[in-house]
């Protein structure tokens, strides 16, 4: 092969490079390109929310007249629209609102504050966490619910025996939550606190629990659901008062309408809780970033 050759060839692949690199160019420039999706506004969201709910109704409401679905079975619109004004003018709505409510916080307040002091607790012995952890563990595979009986044994019909069951279902999950931010601290700033001189107790107030909150206030909303579940179960077991009451007292008489009455009071107090307990949150996450 001359020199000639040589020079011919390695012009033919200079320009073979030449002519590749526009198609590598634009293609790497569709791969790095993100997809760009807008967010709908508030109002579009809720509106969308509420027609969707809307047709449901509309639906319902045509399918239980038309004979598509059993009336008795499923009931209809307009019969557990006039059911909720009965429930709430002649009726103990009132009561059994305040009574789940009441069982649902007081559980949640208490299962939350001792899972969280509980988890706190075992930063000060890794013996005391390591004999304490595998009772916790097992407490939190017991099925609770079906415990429930036992729970109403114990504690009577009242309140006490729904907030124990509420309790029990937040207590183990702030636990576990609250002893994994404790598990994640840096041991290097634990060594820094007591190089300059801190006691046990000045790293633990300065280093422990501030950064644990973050832990702790994340499991917030988790709690309230479990609460509010630890309640309605306990009053499907025994009581004389709450929503959970209502809606099992509902079905042993074939009532539909006050069943469907029941979940949508039920449904409604636990979205309100949810978002209560939601903005509560973004306030302490906010002071703690502060």
């Amino acid at each position: 092969m001359t020199i000639q050759d040589t020079s011919r060839i390695g012009s033919v692949a200079r320009d073979a490079a030449r002519n590749d690199r526009p198609a590598l160019s634009a293609r790497a420039r569709k791969i790095r390109r993100l997809p760009v999706q807008k967010d709908w506004p508030l109002w579009a969201i809720i509106t969308t929310q509420l027609s969707i709910l809307s047709g449901v109704i509309a639906l319902w409401q045509v399918a239980a007249d038309r004979g598509w679905i059993d009336g008795f079975f499923w009931s209809k619109p307009s019969a557990i629209y006039a059911t909720l004004i009965t429930f709430f003018t002649d009726g103990d709505a009132f009561i059994d609102i305040g009574f789940t409510f009441r069982s649902t916080i007081i559980g949640f307040l208490i299962g939350t504050a001792a899972g969280s002091m509980l988890g706190l607790s075992f930063w000060w012995s890794r013996n005391y966490a390591a004999i304490a952890q595998p009772f916790v563990i097992c407490f939190e595979s017991l099925p609770k619910l079906a415990l429930a009986p036992l729970v109403i044994l114990v504690f009577g019909m009242g309140l006490a025996s729904k907030v124990a069951i509420a309790t029990a279902l937040t207590l183990v999950v702030s636990t576990l939550t609250t002893y994994a931010g404790v598990k994640a601290v840096d041991p290097d700033q634990e060594r820094l606190f007591y190089s300059l001189g801190a006691s046990r107790l000045q790293v633990f107030r300065k280093l422990i629990v501030p950064f644990c909150l973050p832990w702790i206030i994340s499991v917030l909303r988790v709690n309230i659901g479990l609460a509010l579940t630890g309640a309605i179960v306990g009053e499907f077991i025994a009581s004389q008062h709450g929503l959970g009451r209502q809606i099992l007292y509902a079905g042993q008489t074939y009532d539909i309408a006050l069943v469907w009455v029941a979940v949508f009071v039920l449904s409604t107090l636990a979205v309100v809780m949810y978002v209560t307990v939601s903005w509560i949150e973004s306030l302490l996450r906010k002071g703690v970033k502060q």
